[in-house]
C-alpha cells in the first residue's frame, strides 16, 4: 500500500487502465474516506477545493477525472463532454476509484462515502447502486446527468441530497420522485432537502452566476455532518 502527501495528483488502475485524480489528505495523514465526484466542468480547481476542504475536515478525498484532463469553459463546451461520457465508461472509473481509496494507508474506514455535484451527483447515486456495501454514505448535490440510476435496488448506502426549488436543470417536482424511489427501493434512510436558489448553488465558481452563499454554507455543513456520522 502507497503513502501519500498532503496533496496531490495520483494515478489508479481502472478496468485494466489507468485512471488519474486529485487526493488530498488530512493534517493528522490519515482519515475516513470519500470520493468527490466533479460537475460537467470537469476536474476544475473548485473541485479540487472540495476536496482540500473534506481534507481539512479530517477526511482522505479523492477526485477522480471522469475528463481525462479536459475541463470545459462554457457551458455548450460542458454539455458536449458530458454527452461523450458514456454512464458505463464512468461508473467502471468510479469503481477502480474506490478500490483504490480503500486500499490506502490513510484510509481509516472499511467504507467510503460520496458526494457529488450536478453531474456528479447524477454518478454518486450510481456509484452507491453499483458498489452496495462499500458506499455507506452517498451525497448527492442536483444530481443530473448519465449517471442518475434507473433502479436503486443495490444501494445500502445511507442518502442525503441537496436540491433547488428554482433548477430548470432537474426540476423539484423529478428530485422529490427521485427521493421516494430511493425510499421505496433500496430501503435505506434518505433525506433530501430543498433550497430556494437555482441549479450548481454550491459552485462559488460557477460561470452561469449560481452561486447562494447562505444556501451553500447550509448545505455544507450537513453533508460533512453526514460523512462524518456514516462512514466507517
Amino acid at each position: 500500500m502507497a503513502s501519500q502527501t498532503p496533496a496531490q495528483n495520483v494515478s489508479f488502475p481502472s478496468e485494466g487502465q489507468a485512471a488519474h485524480g486529485y487526493l488530498a489528505l488530512p493534517e493528522g495523514g490519515h482519515g475516513p474516506g470519500v470520493i468527490v465526484i466533479q460537475e460537467w466542468w470537469g476536474l476544475t480547481d473548485h473541485i479540487r477545493d472540495v476536496a482540500d476542504r473534506l481534507a481539512a475536515e479530517g477526511f482522505v478525498a479523492l477526485a477522480p477525472d471522469l475528463f481525462g484532463g479536459t475541463v470545459a469553459h462554457d457551458g455548450a463546451e460542458a454539455a458536449k463532454m458530458m454527452s461523450q461520457l458514456p454512464e458505463e465508461v464512468g461508473a467502471k472509473l468510479l469503481a477502480g476509484a474506490v478500490d483504490y481509496l480503500l486500499g490506502l494507508d490513510a484510509v481509516t474506514s472499511a467504507t467510503v462515502g460520496t458526494i457529488g455535484f450536478c453531474m456528479g451527483g447524477g454518478f454518486v447515486l450510481a456509484l452507491a447502486a453499483q458498489q452496495g456495501q462499500k458506499i455507506s454514505a452517498a451525497v448527492p448535490f442536483y444530481g443530473v446527468g448519465q449517471g442518475v440510476p434507473e433502479s436503486y435496488t443495490g444501494v445500502r448506502a445511507k442518502i442525503q441530497g441537496h436540491y433547488a426549488n428554482e433548477d430548470s436543470s432537474y426540476p423539484v417536482a423529478k428530485a422529490r420522485a427521485q427521493e421516494e424511489q430511493i425510499r421505496a427501493e433500496s430501503g435505506t434512510e434518505v433525506t433530501f432537502f430543498y433550497y430556494d436558489a437555482p441549479h450548481a448553488f454550491h459552485n462559488d465558481e460557477n460561470p452561469a452566476g449560481n452561486y447562494r452563499p447562505e444556501a451553500a454554507a447550509v448545505a455544507w455543513g450537513r453533508a460533512v455532518d453526514f460523512l462524518r456520522q456514516n462512514i466507517s
